[in-house]
């Protein structure tokens, strides 16, 4: 099925309320954002931003279906590391990244996918440093 890819008032103020998250989210968590727009329009978005690589699907332990924006960027060598304490996500853009990515590919025959690496740990504030 053929989305749109019109960028309307309604998918402006999801975006706008998708990048304010500051951790994994879910549908109700950005509809109780804005309760004028429908649930049918935003799962159709956040399918549509998923596709386009500015989401992440999560499903945790609990079988609970959480999303995650990455920051769009137009560097390839970059990465995302993921707090697993506070859920939060933070863009790095590196080129020690390529070198992995060289190394998976070369000595274990998998072919990453760069635009959406994401490295999971412990952040520097739950660490306690």
């Amino acid at each position: 099925m053929l989305r749109s890819k019109y960028n309307t008032k309604n998918k402006e103020e999801l975006l706008k309320i998708i990048k304010t998250q500051k951790k994994d989210f879910t549908i109700s968590d950005i509809h109780k954002e804005n309760k004028n727009i429908g649930l049918t329009t935003i799962y159709r978005y956040v399918d549509e931003l998923i596709e386009d690589g500015r989401i992440e699907k999560i499903v945790d332990e609990n079988k609970k279906t959480k999303y995650q924006y990455l920051e769009k960027c137009q560097n390839k060598n970059h990465f995302y590391l993921k707090c697993n304490t506070c859920g939060s996500v933070t863009h790095i853009d590196c080129e020690c990244i390529e070198e992995l990515s060289n190394h998976i590919l070369n000595k274990h025959h998998f072919l990453t996918d760069q635009k959406n690496i994401i490295i999971k740990g412990t952040c520097q504030n739950c660490k306690g440093e």
